[in-house]
């Protein structure tokens, strides 16, 4: 008989070890992207990803690349994901030293230019880059007769005044990367004299890119100032998006030498993931060509992977300065909130 009752004992542990193993072998995996609201990539994508790998991927929008970096370090302790992508060079600095991060070096970082691997550790990862710059109006600069800005010093020149839009470099991820642009050209003790006569030549400031570029800038409705600060690879879009067919991009971008400040964007894995070879997948992923391939007409910058072939529209429309400003993140950190205060201090007070 106890033998008997041992036996049922033995069948009754197993069939319960065997349910919990096949319920967690149904359980659907996921892993969390967290990230700001300019991500995006296609559906098509997405159901690749879970088809090829075997598990979901659950996107975590939280504001915009500032506010994002802000929630994962305020969360460190218990992270609300497992990957971020959306740190760029501009808050490097500061996402590593808050040790948020933990190292990883991905087989598709030897496509990678060594240009764009600026944390040696690889805590963060190389996604995309693109070129923020002054873009201007074709059209309302040839009915004018006005020669459109070649570089930063035709902006305080008195034939531009009153026609350029720009953002707050507090409030804004474009407007701050213009900020350093001029720091970059104008040196960190003169480039407030730069502001100074910018203001005096009636620069007007948005709080954000959209308020600056569909709305004071003429290629909006009602706008009225032909110059803002934009991207590279804004003319390019202004193709995609219009309504009717166009050949040539309407609007100019302004490439010069100092005149663009090149922004670089990252991913890592979030210290105190419970999903370390998923998290590592997907980073693989993200740098591989398959996810790289849709970066230019999605988020509308340059994939990092040099193996990835771009759109014929990218490739004809959307350009790279050939000697962009690029500060070191270290710099940045050290000097980001001093810089922020002088210039509102000289240009909104």
């Amino acid at each position: 008989m106890k033998k008997w009752f041992v036996l049922l004992i033995l069948i009754i542990l197993l069939a319960i070890v065997f349910g919990w193993w096949a319920f967690k072998e149904k359980k659907p995996k996921f892993v969390t992207l967290m990230t700001h609201d300019s991500f995006a990539a296609s559906e098509e994508l997405l159901s690749q990803l879970e088809k090829e790998f075997g598990f979901e991927l659950k996107i975590l929008k939280s504001g915009d690349a500032g506010a994002a970096l802000n929630q994962a370090i305020l969360s460190k302790e218990n992270p609300l994901a497992d990957v971020f992508f959306g740190v760029d060079n501009t808050f490097m600095s500061r996402a590593l030293d808050a040790d948020i991060f933990i190292p990883y070096t991905s087989p598709h970082l030897q496509h990678i230019p060594e240009s764009l691997k600026l944390d040696g550790s690889n805590r963060l990862l190389p996604v995309d880059y693109g070129d923020v710059c002054l873009n201007y109006d074709i059209a309302w600069f040839n009915q004018k007769g006005i020669r459109p800005p070649r570089g930063l010093a035709d902006l305080i020149a008195p034939v531009y005044k009153s026609l350029t839009v720009i953002q707050n470099p507090a409030t804004s991820s474009p407007g701050l990367a213009f900020l350093f642009a001029t720091v970059g050209t104008y040196g960190q003790d003169g480039f407030l004299d730069y502001w100074e006569k910018l203001r005096h030549n009636d620069v007007y400031v948005t709080n954000g890119w959209s308020d600056a570029y569909y709305g004071k800038f003429t290629r909006a409705k009602g706008g009225t100032r032909p110059i803002v600060v934009s991207y590279a690879s804004s003319p390019a879009a202004e193709i995609f998006y219009s309504e009717k067919k166009v050949q040539k991009a309407p609007t100019g971008a302004v490439l010069s030498k100092g005149s663009a400040y090149r922004q670089i964007e990252f991913v890592g894995i979030l210290r105190g993931t419970q999903k370390l070879d998923l998290a590592q997948t997907l980073v693989d992923f993200m740098l591989s060509p398959a996810f790289q391939k849709e970066i230019p007409l999605h988020m509308w910058v340059f994939p990092a992977n040099s193996q990835t072939p771009l759109p014929d529209l990218f490739r004809e429309h959307a350009q790279q300065s050939q000697e962009p400003v690029m500060l070191s993140p270290q710099l940045i950190q050290a000097k980001r909130e001093r810089w922020i205060e002088a210039w509102t201090e000289r240009v909104l007070r």
